[in-house]
């Protein structure tokens, strides 16, 4: 018995806790927003579209749904939303109840989606090349849109280390104060470590929620 304590791996009950987080809280918010995460324009784009969302002093759920909304309109790619009238935007971001932010978020996503279409021909991977697969590049060049500062840039990478693995790791203070609170390590790699690299995404959205 002795023996088998010794030679227990001192990781396992972090492993443990970081299932059961995942299994409990794990739901990504882009999942949660209706978006099935793949390397592609289009969800990248909705990605996007969600960070910005998120990117103001306003309650998650009301931003997921804002998102929602978005995509109800049929506004999924930045050409579709480049076309809408500010007024659509404005109302579509109403009926998610995001109020305060609604007319200034509306001219953001609108500068976004236009500013994605002149510089990357909208489409999320050119902005990637461009970064030649340096991750600090990446977060330097979401900054450039409208909304996105260092946060926004940390939340677009919580999720799209699922399909950037140069993004790997990606946990932010927040996420870290998640894995504090929780008794999981405080550094990136060893947090990192606990997990299968596809499940990153969830364990970051599990300790977010944490924090909540």
């Amino acid at each position: 018995m002795t023996t088998q304590r010794r030679n227990k791996d001192p990781d396992s009950a972090a492993r443990d806790k970081a299932r059961q987080l995942m299994s409990e809280r794990g739901e990504t918010f882009a999942h949660q927003a209706g978006i099935r995460l793949a390397n592609e324009p289009s969800p990248l784009f909705r990605l996007l579209v969600l960070t910005v969302l998120l990117s103001v002093r306003i309650s998650t759920p009301i931003a997921v749904a804002a998102a929602r909304e978005i995509t109800a309109a049929g506004w999924r790619t930045p050409q579709a939303l480049a076309k809408a009238s500010w007024q659509d935007i404005v109302d579509a971001l109403g009926r998610a109840h995001y109020k305060r932010y609604d007319e200034s978020t509306a001219t953001a996503l609108g500068d976004d989606a236009k500013l994605l279409i002149d510089r990357w021909n909208g489409d999320l991977r050119r902005l990637r090349s461009d970064a030649d697969g340096d991750p600090n590049r990446i977060r330097e060049l979401l900054q450039e849109f409208r909304r996105i500062g260092p946060v926004g840039a940390e939340i677009f990478c919580r999720e799209a280390q699922g399909v950037w693995p140069e993004l790997r790791p990606s946990f932010d203070r927040r996420t870290l104060d998640g894995a504090a609170r929780n008794r999981l390590p405080r550094d990136p790699d060893r947090l990192a470590a606990l997990v299968e690299p596809s499940d990153l995404p969830r364990l970051a959205a599990a300790l977010v929620r944490a924090t909540l």
